[in-house]
């Protein structure tokens, strides 16, 4: 079935000019991002694993190295950025070619639709074509620029941002996908990772967050929420795993404050085992980079 109900082949002139909408959107979207070295998305088919906390963190720690980055939160009835990066009260500008500007926070370019409604508290209640459409203009007319990384925050589940995301980026590095340690959580999270697969989507690896916590004051390290969950799906999936946070309160604390905290704790366990991600990333783009251009070398 088309667009508004209507029913045929495919071929009719309704359809063909649907086709033709869309391929302009996306060639609107591959001009707008063609500045964007890598791209990466960071999905988890379970809610409540901290996959806002990563994207956010992962972000920040990456424009407190030097790099120049962008963060889309396409978390449309969920967006958590604007509150993580003490955003509220921001408002959008426009550029007089009705282009989008993101806003900036530590060091990161920010599009979310909490910045772009008139009520943090009020239910975004949209369907799918409205969430859809509303991804496709922040991939095509936000002015993104010039940038190392753009980190996209995505909801839980495989549901239509995602996919409409997934579906739209040209030539990402692929999906970092979280978890909690526990292995009852690693079923919820296998989705996203047969998501990719079904596709095709690359992985680029799993993070296990709240993966155990060290007492602050005997340096011992308990697993209150269990273990095994991203070695599993490593294993199932072979995709590596990028690292392991450990709980530790000051970084709910400091998104509730409004301040990404991979930036100020090097030196901590959770500090260093964020630093382990990001260098896995970067590792992973580097390899990438020299695998394109080996495929476009002359005779390669």
């Amino acid at each position: 079935m088309a667009e508004n109900g209507h029913h045929c082949g495919g071929d009719c002139e309704h359809c063909s000019h649907a086709a033709e909408e869309r391929d302009e959107e996306a060639c609107r979207i591959v001009k707008n991002l063609s500045g964007v070295k890598n791209a990466v998305v960071v999905l988890s088919g379970k809610g409540g694993v901290g996959k806002s906390t990563i994207a956010v963190n992962l972000a920040a720690a990456l424009a407190a190295s030097g790099k120049k980055v962008g963060l889309l939160d396409v978390d449309v009835h969920g967006p958590s950025a604007v509150e993580m990066l003490g955003l509220h009260g921001a408002q959008l500008m426009a550029t007089e070619d009705g282009r989008i500007q993101p806003v900036e926070a530590f060091g990161v370019k920010v599009m979310s639709v909490g910045l772009a409604v008139s009520d943090a508290d009020a239910a975004v209640v949209w369907r799918g074509p409205m969430k859809i459409g509303v991804i496709r203009q922040f991939l095509s007319q936000v002015d993104w620029g010039s940038l190392d990384w753009l980190v996209v925050d995505a909801p839980p589940g495989t549901g239509d941002e995602p996919l409409t995301v997934c579906q739209s980026l040209p030539d990402p590095l692929g999906a970092v996908v979280v978890t909690t340690p526990q292995r009852v959580a690693a079923a919820d999270v296998s989705r996203s990772l047969s998501f990719c697969d079904q596709l095709p989507f690359p992985v680029v690896g799993i993070v296990e967050n709240m993966s155990g916590f060290v007492c602050p004051y005997c340096g011992k390290r308990v697993d209150p929420f269990g273990s095994g969950a991203a070695d599993a799906l490593s294993e199932k999936y072979d995709a590596p795993v990028l690292g392991r946070i450990p709980l530790d309160p000051r970084v709910c604390a400091s998104g509730d404050a409004g301040r990404p905290f991979a930036p100020s704790m090097a030196g901590t366990p959770v500090g260093d085992a964020f630093s382990e991600v990001v260098a896995a990333l970067e590792k992973a783009a580097a390899e990438k980079a020299a695998a394109d251009a080996a495929d476009g070398a002359p005779g390669a």
